[in-house]
């Protein structure tokens, strides 16, 4: 991985090129081809269109890196209607394992970011005191360990704003800025468990500091999200903490849960599904291989195998560990690169729970991700439903 555009005025030059060529050679070009046979014979031509036009700028990031900056955990980015809080580190909690790996990593807590969002017609104060029936959903954004963000601005926050109106039961949300990874030729940063911790900090945030009971909270996450989720909850329940007992529930949304290479196999998702999602399928030398090396730095992708905090659904590990989870509400496209892993993940928590607290929802012909995108119907409004019903259920 070089991103070699990644700087001006190479970077604003490929740009051009790349929206040149879409409006006058690939867009005419996709609409052709859809018109004649889709990746899936459900979707509308204004759906092909879209995946694909995702999925191109999706990949032009394999040489500038990002379109555009983002905001991260140096600094509480405003805004209209912004509400940002500092959320201050817990070293005392970060014990065991955890703590050995953020050692050989030189990784330290640090106080970051976090952002409120407000069901509509209601009006909170930062980090106001919960009242006794309400519930508030935590979320942990997607975006491969190394891009996107909490911020309301930044596309993943759709999601909270899906729930928010479609659950009478949550009233607000809390998004935490967690530290994003990087690797060569970018400065080395914030390797696994950064994240890790970070999240820690923000559950603790909304317990200890704003005083949510844990029964009161649903942790969310979506792809790398959704990985992170899983991470913290286990971390809780492997190292318990008297003060931070588990969440009502955890809501996987295509989470991201094998970095390694065991569904990397002919005719699993990644290959067969290619076409009809716009994540890029996984490239030991692009943008997603980058993903991988940066965010389990110093511990190289023995631990991408290995590794049940990074990688739970891998099959070189094995299964099982999950008889403490809370229910949890498991959400798949079943036209992501992601499905095969999602469906394993999946099989394991039902082993280790029982069907009756992991409810898994596939929508059929739903990309990856797509509670993201507000296109995506009917899926997106049936699942954010769907959501909403369990969520009343906890």
């Amino acid at each position: 991985m070089t991103f070699n555009f990644r700087n001006q005025p190479l970077k604003g030059i490929y740009v051009m090129y790349a929206v040149l060529s879409v409006i006058f050679v690939r867009l005419p070009w996709w609409t052709l081809v859809s018109l004649i046979s889709r990746p899936r014979a459900s979707w509308t031509l204004k759906r092909a269109i879209l995946v694909r036009l995702i999925r191109y700028f999706t990949g032009i990031n394999d040489r500038i890196f990002t379109l555009q900056a983002c905001p991260d955990h140096r600094a509480i980015t405003g805004g209209k209607g912004v509400k940002g809080v500092w959320v201050e580190p817990v070293p005392n909690f970060v014990t065991g394992q955890v703590k050995e790996w953020a050692d050989q990593a030189n990784v330290r807590p640090v106080r970051i970011p976090g952002y409120w969002q407000d069901k509509k017609g209601y009006h909170f104060s930062v980090g106001q005191k919960p009242t006794a029936d309400e519930k508030v959903l935590y979320l942990l954004h997607g975006g491969g360990y190394i891009a996107l963000s909490a911020h309301p601005a930044d596309i993943t926050s759709n999601i909270a704003r899906g729930i928010l109106k479609c659950s009478s039961d949550i009233k607000r949300s809390f998004a935490i800025e967690y530290r994003l990874s990087s690797s060569a030729p970018l400065p080395v940063a914030n390797p696994f468990p950064a994240a890790l911790i970070d999240a820690l900090a923000g559950y603790n945030y909304l317990v200890n500091v704003v005083g949510y009971s844990p029964s009161q909270i649903v942790i969310a996450g979506d792809s790398a999200g959704g990985n992170l989720a899983l991470a913290l909850t286990r971390y809780l329940v492997d190292n318990p903490i008297p003060s931070l007992p588990l969440p009502s529930g955890i809501l996987l949304l295509s989470p991201w849960c094998d970095l390694g290479p065991s569904h990397l196999k002919p005719g699993s998702s990644v290959y067969s599904f290619a076409n009809s999602d716009f994540l890029v399928p996984p490239n030991r030398k692009g943008m997603s291989g980058w993903s991988i090396t940066s965010f389990v730095g110093v511990l190289s992708s023995a631990a991408a195998k290995t590794n049940i905090y990074i990688s739970p659904a891998s099959q070189d590990v094995a299964s099982g560990g999950y008889e403490a989870f809370p229910p949890s509400f498991i959400v798949a496209g079943g036209a992501e690169i992601f499905y095969d892993q999602i469906v394993t993940l999946r099989k394991r928590m039902q082993a280790d729970m029982g069907s009756e607290k992991v409810r898994y929802y596939e929508a059929k012909d739903g990309v990856h991700d797509y509670l993201i995108l507000p296109w995506h119907e009917p899926e997106r409004g049936q699942t954010l439903r769907a959501i909403a019903e369990w969520i009343s259920e906890l």
